[in-house]
């Protein structure tokens, strides 16, 4: 081999072909004819990202990505956002535009400084103006400066929050990206240029705008836009929170960090909590002349269990005692469980689940009868008699937990004014900056990895390979039925990212780079290196976010 030459693998044809030193990957893309679902957007050099500009010196081990692969799809929503904030600049140079969260199928989003009222006429110009955007084939161009004039350009342009964010940060140098005459910061790698945009949708919503976005697996389709006024009203309530806490971007709560106000914060935010689940309690004693039974159901990590047993101490002060009884203990005998689509077992569908058996012992429970609870052998996946009597008191309220709580498929024999149906979730209020909201997928994510982690043994690759199964079964199981929550708690703490960093971190970087999951081990490690720490001493032992941490109270 020459010595200006290097060898790339690239995984998507399977070939190993040499190349001059200096070559990009848009250039190698080229050369071996890559043809993915989608236009290719990006390529993972040795299980990290790098856009197609990069030029390769090194002998590497190539996979590009498009739209289709979750990288390629985070690719592509940051590039509509940055085609958002250039079109709004263009209409209105005086505006600010804050992309606040996931609801509905696609981002909620808001227009301050306009100096009017938008109309739906506005929105349609202003969709109209991203696909002149889009059309104009207008590269995104990414520069390396030095972090101080960063923050010079961002104060210029009155981009206060990417400024703050920042200030409190002690990288030297920061990448900006530009797209025409604008510059915007984006936490995460962009498409080549606007043309890649092919997919979108603007329209008026709750008094702001929903930007709608295409569906990964089917990325020329825009998904229904489901009602989700609840889960909605919930995001609002805590994104005024955060503004009453003067917390609402990073850059906010680094700064009160660093001015030791971290004790504040977090005796805020589990007063908050208190108060809530507090509420909610006297809701289900508003209605205890017919609520038998509180189902629970939400997400992965959401801090279900904890919720759990903190309503549970509040019903105990309007004079309730809260019985548990297990989903899990219902399961059907191993032989009848479906499979799925790769013939594994699916223990997250309903069908998995003895319905009938469980409704009749919650029927025998609200009538006042005894029964044996059954219990779940998970080694003989066999559904066997505890030994366990339950009976319910007159004062007596059970709590039944699982992803199914909401389902109405569950709880067909029970009338529906005996059950208080709660929704339990991490709904992140806190954002990065204005454009760049955080998922609270990535909340839930990294709870997940330091509780994996502590109690389970599990490695951070083995929660990162877990994931995408547990986000699919949320999907289908979960998320659906949300709606029909009578109330909606969000177990989210504006405070929380910055204190799981110092476990997660150490967590992450135990994974190796030889593995796919590397990648999104550096995306998780580049996220949390936004937050200074705060530390776990001040924070109560009945928290939501003991659950992961460790130091509850309560047994698990």
């Amino acid at each position: 081999m020459a010595a200006n030459t290097i060898e790339i693998i690239c995984e998507n044809t399977g070939m190993t072909k040499s190349y001059t030193k200096g070559t990009t990957l848009d250039q190698i893309a080229a050369d071996q004819n890559i043809q993915l679902k989608e236009p290719v957007l990006g390529a993972l050099i040795n299980n990290k990202l790098r856009e197609l500009c990069y030029d390769v010196y090194k002998p590497k081990t190539v996979q590009f990505v498009d739209m289709t692969h979750p990288i390629g799809y985070r690719m592509y929503a940051r590039s509509l956002a940055f085609i958002m904030y250039k079109a709004v600049m263009d209409m209105w140079p005086e505006a600010t535009l804050r992309i606040e969260h996931s609801v509905s199928k696609g981002w909620y989003c808001e227009i301050d400084n306009v100096g009017i009222i938008i109309k739906p006429e506005n929105v349609e110009e202003l969709e109209k103006k991203m696909k002149e955007i889009v059309m104009a084939d207008i590269p995104f161009t990414r520069t390396e400066v030095r972090t101080e004039k960063a923050i010079a350009l961002f104060q210029e342009r009155q981009m206060s929050d990417k400024a703050d964010l920042f200030g409190t940060r002690t990288d030297m140098y920061t990448s900006i990206y530009s797209l025409g005459d604008q510059i915007n910061y984006f936490y995460g790698y962009l498409v080549p240029s606007t043309r890649y945009i092919h997919t979108f949708d603007l329209i008026p919503f709750n008094g702001g705008l929903l930007l709608r976005l295409p569906e990964r697996h089917n990325p020329h389709h825009l998904p229904p836009v489901p009602r989700q006024e609840k889960l909605f009203k919930i995001f609002r309530e805590h994104k005024k929170w955060g503004i009453i806490m003067k917390v609402p971007y990073v850059g906010n709560l680094n700064e009160a960090v660093a001015g030791h106000h971290e004790s504040e914060l977090i005796q805020v935010a589990e007063a908050l909590h208190e108060k809530k689940v507090a509420r909610i309690a006297d809701k289900i004693f508003k209605r205890r002349h017919e609520v038998k039974i509180i189902l629970i159901s939400g997400p992965s990590s959401s801090g279900k269990t904890t919720f759990s047993k903190r309503l549970g101490v509040q019903l105990s002060v309007l004079g309730f005692r809260t019985r548990l009884i297990s989903i899990d203990d219902y399961f059907v005998d191993r032989e009848l469980t479906p499979r799925d689509e790769k013939g594994d077992y699916d223990f997250e569908t309903i069908k998995a689940i003895n319905v009938e058996k469980f409704n009749q012992d919650l029927k025998d429970l609200i009538d006042g009868r005894q029964i044996e609870l059954p219990r779940f052998d998970f080694n003989e996946g066999k559904s066997k008699l505890s030994g366990k009597i339950l009976q319910l008191g007159d004062n007596d309220l059970l709590i039944v937990e699982g992803i199914h709580g909401l389902n109405p498929e569950l709880t067909p024999g029970i009338k529906p004014g005996q059950k208080f149906k709660v929704f339990v979730s991490a709904l992140t209020q806190i954002s990065i900056d204005t454009q760049n909201p955080i998922p609270s997928t990535d909340n839930r994510l990294i709870r997940r990895i330091v509780r994996d982690y502590q109690y389970r043994g599990y490695s951070a690759l083995n929660t990162l390979r877990r994931w995408d199964s547990v986000r699919a079964g949320e999907e289908a199981n979960i998320f659906p039925f949300q709606e029909q929550a009578d109330i909606m708690f969000n177990s989210a703490l504006f405070y929380e990212l910055a204190v799981l960093k110092t476990m997660a971190e150490p967590i992450l970087k135990e994974v190796q780079q030889n593995v796919p999951e590397y990648a999104e081990a550096v995306r998780l490690l580049k996220f949390l290196s936004f937050f200074r720490t705060i530390g776990s001493k001040e924070i109560p032992p009945t928290s939501i976010l003991r659950e992961f941490l460790g130091g509850s109270s309560f047994i698990y």
